[in-house]
């Protein structure tokens, strides 16, 4: 399995995170073919090397967009109160230092199919709903496109919230900008392309203080940065600037399914991604770390309590009340199999998997809630597959799937029929159609 960790132990942005994928060996050629899949002209994109309190790393510039307040910061128009003022003069004053190697992506782009006369009239200024014709309309592969689609989608509804409109109706005055759209759009190529089962981010930190936005002066984090961190934990620390910037903390909201330390890994590559601060002593840099799961020889086992009745006095509707109200409490699973009692009388059997705390409780319902006089009780060695759930990409959006490992090795992917029927819904197309793409994508990953 492999497994990426985001250390963003100095905050995260969009360019940072771009930069990042780049040193961990993402090949550039990866993020100019998603540039190029965009039918809008660019400003030319580059990488380029630099240091950051000794750490060396690249750096993803937009060229007209190069502000020293860096970290992406300027993309959603958050200006800090202190300014450091060390910025990219530093490292331009030194000819032969790292920070001066950089590789160009020419961005020509396709004929445009919009009626604009302008990159800017594509860019500044727009709508939630042009941006989604904008990505659309793009030659970027599915899974890419909608990974894209659901990080402006985050930071729509979040904008939304803010200002009291629908998320469509959002005006991206801040993420609408063309570095902010390069940064997304080859964010989601760099993960793409990596091919990782799980990403993890440890301890988020966000400055303290107070930024100059849209909004006036306010307080970090800004707006919305902290509407796209809710159910996500972060600290404060005592230095004034914005650590976090929308896109950033839109990132790990999409791509990261746990914050925690840094999980049990064999590492494979290390990138650094710079921000263009140059900060006192915690270096402008974002980490990732790619690795393997150290595989463990021995299978996971538990104890489980399985309680039986059989019933054979009860309606067909009355037993499945009765098999509702056992997930309903909290019952591992539970099963009916109708059965021939005696004197040729039908039946059902009625099993229950239930942890040993939940034992006694469960065994009350069923004595209540069905004709059954007495529940037999035993206590079992539980066998069972690892599992997690990762996202794959269909023409009807992102499918939910369960994975089962055995001793590392995947051995069962299934569609979860809960997320195939909501995108069925959304489509209107039948459950089949959208669990066969399911089944076709993860064939094809």
């Amino acid at each position: 399995m492999k497994i990426l960790h985001i250390d963003a132990f100095a905050g995260i942005s969009g360019d940072m995170t771009v930069s990042a994928l780049r040193d961990l060996g993402v090949p550039e050629e990866v993020f100019q073919a998603a540039l190029s899949a965009l039918s809008i002209e660019l400003p030319e994109c580059r990488f380029e090397r630099g240091l950051r309190n000794g750490i060396a790393g690249w750096r993803f510039k937009v060229k007209g967009h190069d502000q020293e307040e860096g970290s992406e910061a300027v993309h959603h128009h958050h200006r800090p109160e202190e300014e450091d003022h060390h910025g990219e003069g530093h490292t331009h004053s030194h000819p032969h230092s790292p920070s001066h190697s950089h590789s160009d992506m020419h961005r020509h782009g396709h004929p445009h199919d919009h009626g604009h006369e302008s990159s800017d009239s594509h860019t500044h200024g727009q709508n939630h709903a042009e941006i989604v014709t904008l990505l659309e309309k793009s030659t970027l592969s599915p899974a890419v496109r909608n990974r894209a689609l659901a990080l402006f989608r985050r930071i729509a509804i979040a904008e939304g919230s803010i200002h009291g409109v629908p998320p469509e109706s959002v005006g991206f005055h801040e993420v609408g900008a063309v570095d902010s759209i390069a940064d997304i759009v080859c964010a989601c190529a760099g993960f793409e392309y990596l091919r990782i089962d799980r990403i993890s981010c440890g301890e988020l930190i966000e400055g303290s203080g107070h930024i100059h936005c849209a909004h006036g002066t306010f307080p970090l984090p800004a707006p919305a940065t902290l509407a796209l961190l809710k159910g996500i934990p972060f600290r404060q620390v005592n230095e004034p600037w914005e650590h976090i910037t929308p896109t950033g903390a839109a990132i790990v909201a999409e791509f990261a399914t746990s914050f925690t330390p840094m999980p049990e890994m064999s590492v494979e590559s290390i990138g650094y991604g710079l921000g263009s601060r140059h900060t006192p002593n915690r270096p402008n840099v974002l980490r990732l770390i790619l690795g393997k799961r150290v595989e463990k020889n021995t299978a996971e086992t538990d104890e489980v309590v399985e309680l039986r009745c059989n019933l054979d006095d009860l309606s067909p509707e009355h037993a499945s009340s009765a098999l509702e109200a056992m997930m309903k409490a909290g019952a591992l699973d539970a099963t009916l199999t109708p059965t021939v009692m005696k004197k040729g009388r039908s039946g059902w059997i009625l099993e229950v998997l239930c942890g040993e705390s939940d034992a006694q409780r469960l065994s009350e319902i069923i004595l209540r809630q069905t004709t059954a006089f007495g529940v037999r009780r035993h206590r079992l060695e539980r066998m069972k597959l690892e599992r997690h759930h990762r996202d794959v990409s269909t023409e009807f959006g992102n499918i939910s799937v369960k994975v089962g490992l055995l001793g590392g090795e995947v051995i069962q992917e299934s569609p979860e029929f809960s997320s195939c029927a909501e995108a069925a819904a959304r489509h209107q197309v039948p459950v089949r159609e959208v669990h066969s793409a399911a089944l076709r994508s993860i064939a094809n990953t």
